[in-house]
């Protein structure tokens, strides 16, 4: 996953959807990073010292809201959260913090957006205002829309714990973008064969890290490649594909076989291989 740094501060990305195996896991990262966002401290964020902490800490910051289901008039929990509570956020999330440098809008289960509200915050996410932070918590991602998780950096609560794509998976994911930046359908095939004797939890390590070396690509955090957006978009939502079939036990040797056939558009002409 990619890791986002409690201390990370002003480098934290505009959005995050942070995964763990229970709501109260994804919830506690999200008021962690909420914290870092508003803290007005100096050196490591959050400090745990200054007036924004110890409001974020208290739950009484007015620049750290939080999204949830709303209940019914027998007061149970509706089964999504709606279109309308995600057209208020956005109407809200042009002005100005409170009292912090941010604003940061914590989606508690996430997943129970349905699609229309899933619409609408991919808008927002797309386009947000330079002070605000959105924190999508869930304990399954796979049930939000492809667009809206390629526009989010990946964090992982798994034990209150994040899991960084270790070095290797860096190095490979690299390697594959090189390649299919290549456009050489020959070379592209030529790498996934020579990789896909990797075992399964490699595989979800660099799939992850292809995940997240395109969303620095699609954030500008990182530069290079000759890759459009459209295109970088597409590999997002191929590499979430393999991911879900890794989850049902396909075999990896097929995912680089769909790593590589799928790897350029139908319309991109192959160029030939030296």
């Amino acid at each position: 996953m990619a890791q986002v740094a409690s201390d990370a501060g002003s480098r934290l990305p505009h959005a995050c959807l942070i995964s763990a195996p229970t709501q109260e896991l994804a919830q506690q990262k999200a008021r962690e990073l909420a914290a870092a966002a508003v803290c007005s401290g100096d050196g490591k964020k959050p400090c745990g010292r200054c007036r924004d902490c110890r409001k974020a800490t208290a739950g009484i910051h007015p620049d750290i809201i939080s999204i949830t289901r709303l209940t019914d008039d027998k007061g149970k929990l509706k089964q999504n959260i709606m279109v309308d509570q995600i057209r208020a956020l956005s109407a809200d999330a042009v002005v100005l913090p409170n009292e912090a440098a941010r604003k940061v809008y914590i989606i508690k289960e996430a997943e129970t957006m349905n699609p229309a509200a899933q619409n609408a915050a991919l808008k927002l996410l797309e386009e947000p205002p330079a002070w605000v932070v959105f924190l999508l918590c869930t304990t399954n991602a796979m049930l939000l829309l492809p667009t809206v998780r390629s526009r989010c950096a990946a964090v992982s609560a798994a034990g209150g714990e994040e899991n960084a794509a270790d070095e290797e998976a860096l190095e490979l994911a690299a390697g594959y973008l090189k390649a299919v930046n290549t456009r050489d359908e020959a070379q592209i095939l030529r790498w996934c064969a020579a990789n896909e004797g990797m075992e399964a939890k490699a595989m979800a390590a660099f799939l992850e890290a292809v995940r997240q070396r395109l969303l620095d690509l699609l954030s500008g955090r990182q530069k290079g490649g000759r890759l459009s957006r459209g295109e970088m978009l597409r590999l997002c939502a191929l590499a979430d594909r393999c991911t879900l079939y890794l989850k049902v036990n396909t075999n990896v040797k097929q995912l680089f076989g769909l790593l590589a056939v799928d790897a350029l558009p139908d319309d991109e002409e192959p160029r030939k291989s030296n």
